[in-house]
């Protein structure tokens, strides 16, 4: 036997008869019929024509058009066993059998996928070792090549010096017949602009390649070992769609933690900023205990419920984000900014509101009832917030889905406050004044004062980032 290689495209096995050895050789049709020198006509081999081998071409194309994959079948007939099973020795003066179309069904997700990674700023690439016409019928039923973009094969890249193929390759969607060291050089050529690049493989000459890209997808079902162990992830049902998903996720992920940051710098941000503004002013609207429990009561739960949250309703529609991009990027900081100080507006108007329900004065001055009110005002408000913080741009309001572990973790927050400012016991160990139900009313509508802000602030941006 002569093995399958990818330089051969074609590989040849020998069988012994009852007073010959009869050779069986298949692989790429334009690589096998150049080494037939005849062809079976009515069970006879009659030397091959130039006709005839133009028809054989034009039945390939006829077949690759239609996404077949097409082999050709050879034999030679030997009086003896060969002098060694090399494939210099047996493929040559090969008698032309015919052809075999395969159909290797593209799965019905995968074009849907494909849908979604255009949408989500990925540009597919098909590279293949098939027939450019076979690659290109393929790539046109699955919308990977567009009236944009071409497909070539390896041949003709192997024409293009490193200048012309960083200034065509952009157009290029589909490369066809293509070599390992192809897959390499494509690779390079996209890292080298800019792009963050993942490469999928099975083979053990794909292992290159694969190493080279931002990303190395190996195959969980079909792949080499050798693949697997220098990919960064594996596809344990060697689906496409799957990889689409994992950018869903992985994007979900990200969002989930820059809004529990967000959420969490914002409220300490109020936080020191009420502090340290009282501290000016000459009175104490917090004490160091307050704070510990704001930390880590009212906003630690709702935070942790945050990283649940599901995948917003347009994320894959964006386009991705730079790869050098900080956690703060996309305005984050301005967002923790005005929303910390909306926060500390809001608790420092609570201290004197519950000051002058008390007294019937706006004098500043410490007050035990001015610091409860303030309390309850900052823990409503981020309560409140949290809920902000399901989306950074979207209206809370389509979000289309909810978040149960959030209002599990808003309510507990929520009866805890309470509690701690009215149980007279847990109060007087925190330094807070009785409150009457309009006091606590009057907390609840102020806290709740960052829901519709932010919303409009949302819109806002919304708007700006449209016209820009």
């Amino acid at each position: 036997e002569a093995p399958f290689d990818s330089g051969r495209k074609m590989m040849s096995t020998v069988h012994r008869t009852v007073d010959s050895f009869i050779q069986y050789t298949k692989g790429a049709p334009d690589i096998v019929i150049d080494k037939c020198t005849h062809y079976l006509k009515d069970g006879v081999a009659v030397p091959m024509t130039d006709e005839y081998k133009a028809s054989i071409f034009a039945a390939n194309k006829a077949m690759a058009d239609k996404a077949l994959r097409v082999l050709a079948c050879a034999s030679r007939v030997w009086s003896g066993e060969p002098a060694d099973y090399e494939a210099a020795t047996l493929e040559h003066d090969l008698c032309f059998v015919g052809l075999c179309g395969m159909i290797d069904p593209v799965r019905p997700e995968v074009k849907d996928a494909i849908v979604e990674c255009r949408s989500a700023g990925i540009r597919p690439i098909m590279i293949t070792g098939d027939h450019i016409d076979t690659a290109v019928a393929i790539a046109k039923e699955l919308g990977i090549i567009t009236e944009d973009t071409y497909a070539i094969t390896g041949a003709q890249l192997n024409e293009m010096d490193d200048a012309e193929f960083e200034s065509k390759f952009m157009s290029i969607s589909v490369y066809a017949r293509v070599q390992p060291e192809h897959k390499t050089r494509i690779v390079n050529a996209w890292r080298k602009a800019g792009y963050v690049t993942a490469m999928t493989g099975d083979g053990v000459n794909d292992a290159p390649s694969i190493k080279s890209a931002d990303i190395g997808v190996g195959m969980g079902i079909t792949g080499t070992d050798v693949t697997k162990n220098v990919a960064d992830m594996v596809l344990t049902d060697d689906n496409f769609a799957t990889i689409v998903g994992a950018v869903e996720e992985g994007r979900r992920i990200y969002d989930n933690i820059r809004k529990s940051i967000q959420f969490l710098l914002g409220s300490n941000m109020s936080e020191v900023l009420s502090i340290f503004t009282a501290t000016l002013m000459g009175f104490t609207i917090l004490k160091p205990v307050h704070l510990l429990w704001i930390n880590l009561v009212t906003d630690c739960f709702p935070a942790l419920a945050l990283g649940t949250e599901k995948a917003e309703p347009n994320i894959m529609k964006r386009k991705p984000r730079e790869a050098k991009a900080g956690i703060f990027s996309g305005g984050m900081g301005v967002d923790i900014a005005y929303q910390g100080v909306l926060v500390t507006v809001l608790t420092l108007a609570s201290y004197f509101i519950g000051h002058f329900m008390e007294t019937g004065d706006w004098t500043i001055s410490n007050s035990a009832h001015g610091m409860t009110m303030a309390f309850l005002t900052m823990s409503m408000a981020e309560i409140f917030h949290s809920f902000n913080m399901r989306s950074q741009r979207g209206s809370i309001f389509k979000l289309g889905s909810q978040n149960k572990l959030l209002w599990l973790a808003s309510i507990g927050s929520l009866v805890a406050t309470t509690l701690v400012c009215e149980v007279p016991f847990l109060a007087n160990a925190f330094g807070f004044a009785s409150v009457g139900i309009d006091e606590y009313l009057v907390a609840i509508g102020l806290g709740f004062v960052v829901i519709p802000v932010v919303e409009i602030v949302k819109l806002i941006q919304r708007h700006v980032g449209k016209t820009r």
